[in-house]
């Protein structure tokens, strides 16, 4: 038995979470072929996604590979044996610019080999494998990844029944419905706040009770929900969207709770509403805090007593619905300025689930930027974008008031941007800070704005730890702007050993 062998069959037969191992997998490949870099990709559609990586920048994660337009990658997926490609190949391949030796440069003549991953007869994706060095991935090379291979599809296949097992048994799924629950990728982030946060709609998805989602703008309210609903016994079911903030006052009675014939003016004939489309499902009720007073008093009859009145109709109508609703709003200073119902806010508050902003998730920001990287890229037709490390770092430091919905906007700005003023479309394109056009991202630290706590008390903006980290990064990102982003000439500036400050970066996300 070689020492990979050992190796990876020692990560088989211990208990480790699904990311550790897939990380573990990838480094284990790395040191044992002496490659730049590993990435294990998963097939999502007509994608491939990574799951994880070594030697890309931290981006990398967030991209989605359409296979139709990266033929290396087509090239793998196609084959069942190891796909080595010449070291001058003209195939374009995926990573240029996004090696980390090789930051935003194109790859030299480098080795390039993958294979394609089956699991229980079904393919489900690749391992790429890139060095710089030709003649790295020799014959007995590629012998050694065919041989391995076996092993790296039984790392996969563990890994994918842990995560099923998990969550079935927090579904409580029975064996005639066995179906995978919601796709973890749908969500992009690997900060602690949304591990926890995932973690915490397992939990409350299972159960029937009203979830109210709290949260800035942007923060993708409506992307949570969705998962509170792939996640619950009623997936199966309709997930139907009310607008509150788009329903005019006269209309939004009979938007969501129905009509019968005759009930006012243009009525010609009986229409369910909202509530009569769900029935079975889940209503998520977005921007809840819009909603007429006359109209929440009919919302807190369905979640009282399971009934709606259709406008117009004598009788009510009995309706199986689960409630989730967001907003933005500090309700209970609606609640003060008689804009809201304390008894429905009560009602939709039995469990509050606040999301946290984009500016309190580290490097999700660097994930979620390479998502709407390669979005842009296929949209423009561009060989490849990607962003300096000054540019990753005006991102770190940016408040992102707008959140998530703000970052795909100033992704897709930058990129038009840069393609006016003549950037060739074949080149690899690279984003500056002055692209992104930040204000206040010149190595300004982001505030913290604490949510609101459910009871309507201000929470704390942050724990201890992370005020102290707040405060290094803030303090680096000084250091690094007054220095031309010389690491030792920082390190000198704060008075700190350079290797001390080269692993204090890396833990605070700022390499």
């Amino acid at each position: 038995m070689t020492m990979l062998e050992a190796s990876l069959l020692a990560d088989l037969i211990v208990e480790l979470p699904n990311a550790v191992r897939l990380q573990r997998l990838v480094h284990t490949l790395r040191e044992h072929f002496r490659c730049g870099a590993v990435g294990l990709l998963r097939l999502d559609g007509d994608s491939l996604r990574p799951l994880a990586a070594v030697g890309l920048v931290h981006e990398a994660l967030g991209r989605r590979f359409v296979i139709a337009q990266h033929p290396r990658l087509a090239a793998i997926m196609a084959a069942r044996e190891p796909t080595w490609f010449e070291p001058d190949s003209r195939l374009p391949d995926p990573y240029d610019g996004l090696l980390e030796q090789h930051v935003g440069e194109p790859l030299p003549v480098h080795d390039c080999m993958g294979v394609s991953l089956f699991v229980d007869g079904q393919l489900w994706g690749a391992l790429t494998l890139d060095a710089l060095h030709t003649g790295t991935f020799d014959s007995n090379a590629r012998r050694d990844l065919q041989r391995y291979r076996l092993l790296i599809e039984t790392a996969v296949r563990v890994t994918r029944l842990e995560q099923e097992n998990r969550s079935l048994r927090l579904s409580r799924c029975d064996a005639q419905s066995p179906q995978l629950l919601a796709d973890e990728g749908e969500i992009l982030g690997q900060s602690q706040a949304i591990r926890q946060l995932l973690s915490e709609l397992e939990v409350v998805a299972d159960s029937e009770l009203p979830v109210l989602l709290l949260g800035e703008t942007g923060v993708g309210k409506e992307l949570f929900a969705r998962r509170l609903h792939g996640l619950s016994r009623r997936r199966n079911k309709p997930l139907i969207q009310v607008n509150c903030a788009a329903l005019p006052e006269s209309l939004a009675e009979s938007e969501l709770f129905g009509h019968v014939k005759g009930a006012f003016s243009g009525a010609t004939s009986d229409r369910p509403g909202r509530f009569d489309a769900a029935n079975g499902g889940t209503l998520l009720l977005d921007e809840v805090g819009e909603l007429p007073l006359s109209v929440q008093a009919k919302l807190l009859r369905v979640l009282q007593n399971g009934e709606i009145q259709r406008l117009g109709a004598d009788k009510p109508l009995h309706v199986d619905v689960r409630i989730i609703a967001a907003t933005n709003r500090h309700l209970p200073d609606s609640i003060r300025d008689g804009l809201f119902r304390a008894d429905l806010y009560h009602r939709l508050s039995v469990y509050p689930v606040p999301i946290p902003p984009l500016r309190e998730r580290g490097n999700d920001v660097l994930m979620l930027a390479g998502h709407f990287l390669e979005l842009n890229r296929a949209r423009l037709g561009l060989r490849s974008m990607r962003l300096s490390p000054a540019a990753e770092r005006a991102m770190l430091a940016y408040a992102w008031p707008g959140n998530v919905r703000e970052l795909e906007h100033v992704i897709s700005r930058a990129a038009i941007k840069l393609l006016s003023r003549g950037a060739s479309r074949t080149q690899i394109l690279t984003l500056e800070p002055e692209l992104l056009d930040l204000e206040g991202g010149n190595g300004q630290l982001a505030a913290v704005t604490p949510l609101p706590a459910a009871d309507g008390a201000a929470g704390p903006a942050c724990s201890m730890r992370e005020a102290v980290e707040a405060c290094q990064r803030q303090s680096i990102l000084q250091a690094l702007a007054r220095c031309g982003d010389n690491w030792a000439n920082a390190a000198r500036d704060l008075d700190l050993d350079p290797s001390n400050l080269h692993k204090l970066a890396r833990r605070l996300g700022l390499k």
